[in-house]
Formats: structure tokens, C-alpha cells, sequence
């Protein structure tokens, strides 16, 4: 009767230390993976066989580990290997999707109405990178590179904007500026975004894959910083790496982006990367301090922000026998490099919390003995581990003690060429044989080519027949942008829009609302006049905020648009495009703004969820000449304001429902929450709990 509990996404890829909590994990590509699940699980339901019988369909679809078919063993020195409970279950293959322009994209996802943290339209243009950094767990476990077609990418743009009515669009993939295409469909993408004000964004770049044309084209659309990733201060280590970047690609970089206009360069370091000296520490901090030296074209010279994080080895890369820095060294090697940029103004200096670190490579190399040590720290007391400010390292002392793990097993210990690890029978295509060819190469200083552009590596993650390289190429082809709205014949109007604001949608606060409906107008395809200037806007104004939780049934917004737009062409294409309790009633051509007169007052209904309004208590309310209200402001500013004067009508309609009148004169006005506290003292949590509806 329990719920089937499965697992997803990266950290699979050594899926013991959170083993015991799943009852199957996806490894690899998970598009076609779900429907195999769930038509198994269907199967199953209409057989009626035991949940073992399920957890046996599913172990047969390749890319599902089940956790209870491998039963872990530990031998003297406290090392894992898993027993196979079954003799044709003894590896777990990763899956793969060929060709990304067959897997389904959700171009029609769900909106929320609040803020998410990723605001946007996200489009992933490619998966895999074969770059082959040798840190990169992402660089081996998303092989070969496969590129979504430049015109599948841009029919979903099309269709994905039109279902969403986003106003930004974010193109990923682990390396979006090696997406073959990337020049001509950023242009033929802002040739088509530029009429509607969609800004195109991209990830962090790559140093050394960024043309001037190319910065030119962000530059029209990214208005932050700039991040690029060197990773190691000296091209030794770089080697070592297989970054693939020169000291001189980085700075051309950098020069690149404060000649085009940006005013702030991110850069990002790794401490403690296999056979980093403190020769190569020093070359990161001369490196900073050339590119502070950079200036700008118009003078002066742009800031630099350089974060640091600790190197934690990772399954599945050449550098998974890396011990990690203890975290004295971690500290100790931060706290020099904070003393060497504390005398440079314009270099800002952050770095990951070295407890953080440490506690990361724990859970990176982990076996299945860590579920006991996560279920203690739970139970303890940790919660929400990344905010800084919840994270408590003593408790997760506490939990390291209570369940006897030993930390430096899994972090500053390396582990021997052929020795076991939890993570062997975790097949993602990539060979042990050409991981540790890798990390001899790094020992080496060795390079390793790109294989997209180049000959096969013998990594052993294509066949060649069904799984290979795949990009694109994308003529560069001019596009020319469509007339924004207002450009063509018939100049622009005014219209004024009437909608009621009723239901759940009345908890909608202000900002979510102005939200939904400019998303909705983009939806219904409204054209709308756009303000000028760095930061365009959309000529949409509303007349009035309510508090959140108040109805109305005749609130009002304006909006510019071109000549040709007819009032009544607005009201159903955009009612439709709007959630349940907004509801747009009316579209008129506006009047002009010497003649918006603001209304003169606001007419409520109130109604108690419980008791009733003490109808003496009203009639001594109109008994009283004034009725003085003085409220000071959070600047120490006293306003006085006579009840009296602002209560124009107001009728009691039964014990528990008022219906009021109050002035909307400036300086008079007030809310209908404030007139319920000051004439009948009911306590906050009844005003709360009451209905107010603005007529």
C-alpha cells in the first residue's frame, strides 16, 4: 500500500548514498523513460501482481536501477561492492535519447500566477558537451553532444511563446556558445523577438567562443554581468583540466565584453584541482590583476567579480580517484587569495563556504551506509542546507558521530586505479578504461581534442548506428525584424479596458495581477505600443491596487495600441486567455488624459463570515459631528482624516452584510478594513475573514 517512490536527474548517476529511500531511479535521459514506466506500472495494476512483480518489469527497461536487486557488501578496508539479486540484472545501462528534435518539448507548460525563480521561456538547444574537462561530471554523463535542429528550435519559440506569453527566453545547454548555429539563430531569434520585445538570453559563454558578432548580439538583449569560467589561473593546470582555453582567449574575452558595453565581468575559479601548487594559486591572482587593468572605450576600467568554489571529485570523471583539499586547506588557500585581492578596488572577491564544500564531497562519493547518516541529520535538525543561513555544520557533526561515518574515507582519501566504487554498476556509456586514460593524460599535462569537430576520443558512448555527435549548421541568412506595433499606417490610441476581479482571483496581489494580464494580452496577440529607452515597457497602466483578498466587479486598465486595433476585438480573444475570477467585461476608446477624471468615490458591499454589525452602534456613528482619524506615516508625517467626511453613504442591508460609500478625494480617502476597525472595533481576523466587494 505504499506509494512507488522513483528518482530522476544527475545525481543517479551514483545513486547509493539516497538508494535506500527509492524504489527506482531513472539513469540518463528520462523523455521516453517515464512512458515505458508508466505502461509498465498499467500493465501491472491490470494484472494484479505483487509490488516485487512491478519493481521486475521495470528493472527490464533499460535506464532503471532498483535498489533492492543489488545488496551491498563491504570488505576489510570498508569499501562497497553490490551483490545482483538477480543473474541477467548486474548493470544498469544509461539511456539515451538519439535525436532530440523526436523527443517531445513541453512548449505549452503550465504558468504559475505568483513569481517562480526561473521567470522565463527556457528552450534547450543541445544536450551533451564533449569538451572533455575532466572535472565536469555534466561532460560525461550527457554524452554525445546532440543538437536541436536551428528550425525546430525556432517553430518552438514560435509556439512556445504564443502559449506562455513569456517575455524572456532562455537558451541552455551545458555550453550554449558551441551550439554549431549559434551566430545565425541568435540573429534570425532577435529578428523575430524584436516586434513583440521578447529579450533572448543566454547562459554563462564559453572564453574563446564568443565573436564580436556574436557579443554584439547579446549585448542587445543582456544587460547584466558577464560570466565566463576559466576555471584555473595557470595554463599548466588548464592542462591539466583539458580546459581548452588560453590565458589569451580569456583576456580578448574580457576586452570584448567591456568594449561592447558591459560594465561587470564574473569569473570563476576551482581551488584545489588535482596537482594545483602555489605557483598556480599566484598565477590565478595575476591573471585577475591584468584584467582589472583592462579599460573601457569611453575610459575608465570595469569591475571584475571573481568567485572561487572547492574542486569535489565526481563520479563518472577522469578525477574520480582525486582526493579532495582537507577544509584547513581549503580555508587556508581562500584566505590567502582573499589577502591578495583585498587591495583591488574594482575586484569583488566570494567564494563557497568551505564546510559546504566538504559536506559535498561527502554525499559526491558516497555509498548506501549514508542513508543512516542523512536520516540522523534530519532528525537532527538540518534543514535547507543551501541557504547559508540554515546550514548548521555541528549538527551534521553530531549526525557523523551518532551514525560512526568516516568522513576522510570518502573525501581526502584517493582511491586506488582498481579498486571498487559504489558507483560500478552505474553504466553511462563512458569506459573506466578511457577515464583513467584521462586522468593519466592530466598527470601528463595532456590535451584531448573535441570530438564534435574531430575524430572519435573512444570515450565508448556511440555506436555510430543510433548514438553519434549530432549539430547543425545554419546558413547565415539576414532576417529582417517586423514593424514593432505603432509602425505602420494609422498612428496609435488609447483604449480603456473594464474587468471584475472576483473569486480566488481577488488573492492576487497587485504586481502577480499586472503580470497575468500583460502575459494574457501577449497570449490573445493584442499589439501594444512600447515605452522607449534602455529597458522598454508596455504602455499598460492601472487605475487603481486593491488589497489583496478585496473583489471587485469594475476595476479598469489602459492600453496603447495601434490605429487599427478596434475596442471590440480586445474583450473576448483576451477574457480567454485570463484564469477563472478575472473576467474582462468591456473595451472602449479612452478618453484623454486631461479628461480621466478619477472617480469621487468607491461604493463597497461588506459581509461578515460571522456575527453581525451592531446597528447602535452605526446610528451613534451618524449621530457624531466628526469622528477624527490620525495616522502617522513611517516618516514621522501626521495625517488627520474625519471619518465623517470620508463616509458619503452607507446602508446596512442585513445583521451581517453593510454596503458603504467612501470618498476617493486625495488626503481623505480610506479603506473599508480601516472604517470596520474605527466605527465598530471588530478584531482584525473578522475583517480578515469578511467578503468585501467593490461595486
Amino acid at each position: 500500500t505504499h506509494p512507488v517512490v522513483i528518482a530522476g536527474g544527475p545525481c543517479t548517476n551514483n545513486p547509493e548514498p539516497v538508494a535506500d529511500f527509492f524504489d527506482a531511479m531513472v539513469i540518463g535521459d528520462g523523455e521516453t523513460v517515464i512512458l515505458d514506466l508508466a505502461d509498465a506500472w498499467l500493465e501491472w495494476a491490470a494484472d494484479g501482481g505483487s509490488r516485487e512483480d512491478l519493481l521486475r518489469a521495470w528493472s527490464r527497461i533499460r535506464g532503471v536501477y532498483i535498489p533492492a536487486f543489488f545488496e551491498p557488501r563491504y570488505d576489510s578496508e570498508g569499501r562497497q561492492t553490490l551483490l545482483p539479486r538477480f543473474e541477467d540484472y548486474t548493470t544498469v545501462e544509461r539511456t539515451v535519447i538519439p535525436d532530440l528534435n523526436e523527443a517531445p518539448f513541453p512548449d505549452a507548460p503550465v504558468i504559475p500566477y505568483g513569481k517562480p525563480v526561473h521567470d522565463r521561456l527556457r528552450l534547450e538547444v543541445a544536450r551533451g558537451c564533449t569538451r572533455g574537462c575532466r572535472f565536469c561530471q555534466a561532460g560525461m554523463i550527457y554524452r554525445p553532444v546532440r543538437e536541436r535542429a536551428p528550425e525546430r528550435l525556432l517553430d518552438l519559440t514560435a509556439s512556445a511563446l504564443a502559449a506562455t506569453g513569456y517575455e524572456d527566453l532562455s537558451l541552455l545547454s551545458l555550453s550554449t556558445g558551441d551550439y554549431h548555429a549559434i551566430a545565425p539563430l541568435m540573429t534570425r531569434l532577435m529578428a523575430r523577438c524584436a516586434a513583440d520585445r521578447v529579450a533572448v538570453s543566454l547562459p554563462s559563454l564559453r572564453a574563446g567562443t564568443l565573436t564580436p558578432a556574436l557579443m554584439e548580439l547579446i549585448r542587445q538583449v543582456r544587460k547584466t554581468g558577464f560570466t565566463i569560467a576559466p576555471e584555473a589561473g595557470s595554463q599548466r593546470l588548464r592542462d591539466v583540466i583539458n580546459k581548452n582555453i588560453t590565458e589569451a582567449d580569456i583576456i580578448e574575452t574580457v576586452k570584448e565584453a567591456f568594449h561592447a558595453g558591459w560594465q561587470v565581468v564574473k569569473l570563476y575559479f576551482m581551488i584545489g584541482l588535482p596537482t594545483e601548487t602555489r605557483a598556480d594559486l599566484q598565477a590565478m591572482v595575476d591573471l585577475v590583476r591584468t584584467l582589472d587593468q583592462i579599460k573601457r572605450p569611453k575610459g575608465g576600467r570595469g569591475k571584475i567579480n571573481v568567485s572561487v568554489g572547492t574542486f569535489i571529485p565526481k563520479p563518472h570523471t577522469p578525477f574520480q580517484w582525486s582526493p579532495q583539499l582537507t577544509l584547513e586547506e581549503s580555508r587556508q588557500r581562500i584566505e590567502w587569495l582573499r589577502e591578495q585581492f583585498s587591495g583591488l578596488r574594482r575586484v569583488k572577491f566570494k567564494w563557497q563556504q568551505p564546510l559546504v564544500s566538504h559536506l559535498e564531497g561527502v554525499w559526491s562519493r558516497g555509498d548506501r551506509r549514508l542513508s543512516r547518516l542523512l536520516t540522523a541529520a534530519y532528525a537532527g535538525g538540518c534543514r535547507f542546507d543551501g541557504w547559508s543561513d540554515h546550514f548548521r555544520y555541528d549538527l551534521w557533526q553530531e549526525a557523523f558521530a551518532e551514525t560512526g561515518t568516516d568522513v576522510p574515507f570518502y573525501t581526502v582519501r584517493e582511491r586506488e586505479p582498481d579498486e571498487p566504487l559504489p558507483w560500478d554498476h552505474i553504466d553511462i556509456g563512458v569506459t573506466k578504461d578511457y577515464l583513467r586514460a584521462e586522468w593519466e593524460k592530466a598527470v601528463a599535462e595532456s590535451l584531448t581534442p573535441d570530438c564534435r569537430d574531430g575524430d572519435c576520443q573512444g570515450c565508448g558512448v556511440c555506436d555510430f548506428e543510433t548514438v553519434r555527435p549530432l549539430v547543425y549548421e545554419m546558413p547565415e541568412t539576414a532576417e529582417s525584424a517586423p514593424p514593432a506595433a505603432g509602425e505602420e499606417e494609422g498612428g496609435v490610441k488609447t483604449l480603456q479596458v473594464s474587468y471584475a476581479k472576483e473569486g480566488q482571483a481577488r488573492f492576487f496581489g497587485h504586481l502577480e495581477m499586472v503580470n497575468i494580464f500583460l502575459r494574457a494580452i501577449r497570449r490573445a496577440g493584442i499589439p501594444v505600443q512600447y515605452s522607449g529607452g534602455f529597458h522598454p515597457m508596455p504602455k499598460v497602466a492601472f487605475s487603481d491596487s486593491l488589497p489583496v483578498g478585496m473583489a471587485s466587479r469594475n476595476e479598469s486598465f489602459y492600453m496603447t495600441v495601434p490605429g487599427h486595433v478596434k475596442p471590440d476585438s480586445v474583450v473576448a480573444p483576451l477574457d480567454r486567455e485570463l484564469p477563472e475570477g478575472l473576467q474582462v467585461h468591456g473595451c472602449v476608446l479612452a478618453p484623454t488624459k486631461a479628461n480621466r477624471k478619477p472617480p469621487e468615490t468607491h461604493t463597497y458591499r461588506v459581509t461578515l463570515r460571522d456575527g453581525s454589525f451592531d446597528a447602535a452602534v452605526l446610528a451613534d456613528f451618524d449621530d457624531r459631528p466628526e469622528m477624527i482619524l490620525t495616522r502617522t506615516s513611517r516618516k514621522g508625517k501626521v495625517r488627520k482624516i474625519d471619518l465623517k467626511m470620508a463616509v458619503s453613504a452607507i446602508r446596512l442591508l442585513s445583521p451581517g452584510e453593510l454596503e458603504i460609500t467612501l470618498s476617493a478625494a486625495p488626503g481623505q480617502s480610506v479603506r473599508p478594513a480601516v472604517f470596520l476597525k474605527e466605527v465598530f472595533g471588530l478584531p482584525d481576523e473578522a475583517i480578515q475573514h469578511a467578503m468585501v466587494l467593490k461595486l
